[in-house]
């Protein structure tokens, strides 16, 4: 075969490979100007902003998501993927009373890092079914994560179990930084003093 041959046959796979990429390129950009634009405080951006703090044109954001509600999603999975990052790490203590502890501790880390993407979730929830589905997975499965740490003889006690999901979780994390105004030392602290007096 010529080389004129040979590129005519590879030209096309290479212009594909690298539309590919560009294209992969692109819609990593538009997520991570959701999550930027997000942590700077603006807790439902438009698709003009997004499209402007990725540097690509609107029609390419829309290339790439359906609708505001297709881009939430995916904002939604990469939270999902920081917090099981966070879940997957393994506990410093075999005894269960001291791994309940530590979640506090993860927990309150990972609630830091994501905490203003959580926060719009809450807003967006409103109007987007998928962000409302999304949050429920991630209620249900913070709450499995706790009820694996606990003895039977616990996880049998209603009353302690909802107790112990509650102070487990963002709304009561977000409670303690935003309307208490406690660091986050302080916040693990008092969530910590909490499981303990509930886990004697």
């Amino acid at each position: 075969m010529s080389p004129a041959a040979v590129h005519r046959v590879i030209a096309p796979e290479a212009a594909a490979d690298g539309r590919r990429r560009r294209g992969q390129d692109n819609r990593a950009r538009i997520v991570a100007a959701m999550l930027d634009i997000i942590h700077a405080g603006d807790m439902a951006p438009s698709a003009e902003q997004v499209a402007q703090r990725a540097d690509v044109g609107l029609r390419t954001v829309f290339r790439h998501f359906q609708d505001m509600d297709s881009l939430f999603r995916e904002m939604s999975v990469v939270i999902m993927g920081e917090l099981e990052a966070a879940a997957a790490t393994p506990f410093r203590s075999e005894a269960w009373r001291d791994r309940v502890l530590e979640l506090v501790e993860r927990r309150g880390w990972a609630f830091e890092k994501v905490g203003p993407f959580l926060r719009a979730t809450t807003l967006l929830r409103r109007r987007s079914k998928y962000m409302d589905v999304d949050h429920e997975q991630l209620v249900k499965a913070l709450r499995e994560i706790l009820k694996q740490q606990l003895p039977p003889v616990v996880a049998r006690d209603q009353l302690k179990v909802e107790a112990l999901d509650l102070l487990l979780s963002f709304e009561a994390w977000s409670r303690l930084r935003r309307e208490q105004g406690l660091s986050p030392k302080r916040a693990q602290e008092t969530l910590e003093a909490a499981v303990r007096r509930l886990l004697d």
